[in-house]
């Protein structure tokens, strides 16, 4: 029996992993689950898991779930544990196989890197764990031992249309060096993006949008940050800088390209003309089961996808001008050091803001944009520099933030 602990388990990723758990109980088992404040849905999943631990980052929502779980008795014997440290300990867990790292954004970073310390399978879906501190993580993936396994599923997608010699290299520590894309003939990562709800609106139009608008994706169940991100394209931004750090490659080596079906998750292009894709319904279980599962494969749940119903694929170049925070996405990749940390932070104070309806939907980028020309980037040679980055970061956001709310959107 493999144990997972599920580093946010109430949100999309995490209920669409302990989907297929459920569906392969014999195999596998939920040994952690933690949420921020969720406490209703922490307790239905404990109940119908029964994990050996259950955390809440919240203190007051720890105290609720325990007392609910404690009135039960096929729920009392499981420990409650509470605060940000309690992530990394479940990370660290020796109990624990293999940790999903689930949880959105800067917060999930301390205990994706506890999981690579500690030399666990990490089902990574936490993309602002590379995006941050690429160069750390990946260090602490090669000096610990431990396997690093993309569940984005463009991440995934990627992986999977790669050569095997590759992946295995790629996921063995002592030999990651050597799994060098020009070595396996690979010229570039084609990086789907749905194009997210506002492809086709004026640039006109994006100034008045509305948080219920830019997070009714067209294909994807998202959190609402992550849907935001998706409108703006930073989501693709960010897992551009992502695949760099997964894959080796360079800003150059990495091409977004606008895909509205979502049925083509990535492609990888090779040195005969070659072109790899990975197809499939657009439903995340797919990718984590096989980041689960890997080097086999096991089923899903998903269903198989009818290429006959299919009626078109297409295919875009993204509009810069329009997708300002993917141009800055890949400029902070070639600047390095820090940039990236500071792009992250001004991006995630600048959507809660939108989503709180201070800021419009057009000035997220300029909020990022005027951040980071800011606060110059330097190397990122600690976890200590990266995370006071971080805080500088989100304090001239939400000054900038500040400043934008009490102006136009065309201002």
């Amino acid at each position: 029996m493999i144990n997972i602990a599920i580093l946010g388990s109430t949100g999309s990723i995490g209920s669409s992993t302990l989907d297929v758990i459920k569906k392969q109980s014999d195999r596998f088992h939920a040994y952690a689950l933690t949420a921020h404040s969720n406490v209703q849905r922490l307790y239905e999943q404990c109940q119908q898991f029964q994990p050996e631990i259950a955390v809440m980052v919240d203190k007051a929502s720890a105290e609720q779930l325990h007392t609910r779980l404690q009135g039960e008795a096929k729920t009392a014997q499981i420990q409650v544990l509470s605060g940000s440290e309690a992530l990394d300990l479940v990370a660290s867990d020796a109990e624990v196989d293999y940790v999903m790292a689930a949880i959105v954004g800067a917060a999930g970073l301390s205990s994706s890197l506890a999981a690579a310390q500690s030399g666990k399978r990490i089902l990574l879906a936490n993309k602002e764990s590379l995006v941050m501190s690429g160069a750390l993580f990946m260090q602490a993936v090669k000096q610990n031992g431990a396997t690093l396994l993309p569940v984005d599923s463009e991440h995934n997608a990627i992986f999977q249309a790669m050569p095997e010699k590759l992946n295995a290299l790629r996921v063995n520590a002592d030999k990651a060096e050597q799994a060098n894309l020009q070595t396996f003939g690979i010229k570039k990562i084609l990086l789907t993006a749905s194009g997210g709800p506002f492809l086709d609106k004026s640039l006109d139009e994006l100034q008045q949008v509305s948080p219920d608008e830019a997070c009714a994706h067209p294909t994807w169940e998202m959190g609402r940050k992550i849907s935001v991100d998706s409108a703006t394209m930073m989501n693709k931004g960010l897992e551009v800088i992502e695949a760099s750090w997964l894959f080796a490659a360079a800003a150059d080596d990495i091409q977004v390209v606008i895909h509205p079906q979502s049925i083509i998750h990535s492609m990888v292009s090779y040195s005969d003309g070659s072109v790899l894709a990975q197809l499939g319904n657009p439903d995340m279980r797919t990718p984590i089961a096989h980041a689960m599962a890997w080097p086999e494969r096991i089923d899903s749940g998903v269903a198989q996808l009818d290429i006959f119903s299919i009626s078109q694929l297409t295919f875009q170049q993204p509009d810069f001008e329009r997708f300002v925070c993917l141009q800055l996405a890949y400029n902070a990749l070639r600047i390095g050091g820090t940039a990236p940390a500071i792009l992250n932070a001004a991006n995630e104070i600048a959507v809660e803001a939108f989503l709180q309806e201070t800021i419009a939907f057009t000035q997220i980028s300029r909020v990022v944009q005027r951040t980071m020309e800011k606060l110059p980037a330097v190397p990122a040679d600690s976890l200590d520099i990266i995370l006071f980055a971080d805080g500088q970061a989100r304090a001239i956001a939400d000054s900038l933030c500040a400043e934008y709310g009490k102006q136009p959107p065309y201002e």
